[in-house]
């Protein structure tokens, strides 16, 4: 947990003290991921819902409006509806982002957009670069969950999204044995304020929970083919079955 120091205030590889702040565990992840995400900087956090909480209270004070996608992960559901509205003070709002102009609409005055795709559960795919437009004209933070499809499959800052969120339980690690999220960014002044949210709010995976997230991220592609091709097998299958009205996969 405490580095040695070589002297009072050298600290071990520069930057190690305390591993609630630094670990060299959590950078291998944290740099490995970022180059996945093609971005700047990575933060590993103790789950995907430690991440999400990171964003709003990096980018948002009472009062202020968040705008989400209605079609969203239960958890951030909850996160959003019993926690930042009533204790925290703040204004989630619930838009179909299959009407990109009520999604404009919504931003006036937003500090925070939410975005999924493809969402989960009902998997509807948005265009992240034309919400990207939206949120850059009005001044708001788009956060991205890319959990779904993963770096392998899309990566949202290099289609206009400022921070992009996993919950590495899911794709990135792939084997069901950790629970973890990350962000990642390009903005230096956005990274250092979710960093010191972080620190003082001890919201930090383990190292051997980082280790085995990174062990996933080495297959990940490999994953994510199978998993596809798979899928795809399914969902025509299912698409002509007599008792099966619809299927909601995206590439039917």
């Amino acid at each position: 947990t405490t580095f040695a120091q070589a002297a009072p205030g050298k600290l071990a590889g520069g930057e190690y003290e305390y591993s609630r702040t630094h670990n060299p565990t959590r950078k291998a992840f944290e740099t490995a991921l970022a180059a996945a995400e093609r971005t700047e900087y990575c933060i590993a956090f103790g789950s995907g819902c430690a991440a999400m909480s990171a964003v709003v209270h990096a980018t948002c004070k009472t009062g202020d409006k968040i705008v989400c996608i209605d079609d969203v992960y239960g958890g951030s559901q909850r996160f959003l509806r019993q926690q930042v509205a009533p204790v925290y003070g703040m204004k989630p709002v619930f838009v179909d982002f299959k009407d990109l102009a009520a999604v404009e609409a919504e931003c006036e005055g937003a500090k925070l957009l939410w975005l999924e795709t493809p969402t989960n559960p009902n998997l509807e795919v948005t265009d992240v670069a034309k919400v990207a437009e939206i949120t850059r004209k009005h001044g708001v933070v788009l956060a991205v969950d890319n959990t779904f499809l993963s770096p392998h499959l899309q990566t949202p800052i290099e289609l206009g999204a400022d921070i992009v969120m996993h919950s590495c339980t899911k794709s990135i690690g792939g084997h069901s044995d950790v629970v973890m999220g990350a962000l990642c960014l390009n903005d230096e002044t956005l990274y250092k304020a979710l960093r010191f949210h972080q620190n003082t709010s001890g919201a930090v995976p383990a190292p051997f929970d980082c280790y085995m997230a990174q062990r996933g991220l080495k297959t990940l592609h490999v994953r994510m083919q199978r998993s596809d091709e798979n899928a795809a097998k399914i969902a025509e299958y299912l698409e002509k079955h007599d008792r099966v009205s619809r299927v909601s996969w995206p590439f039917l």
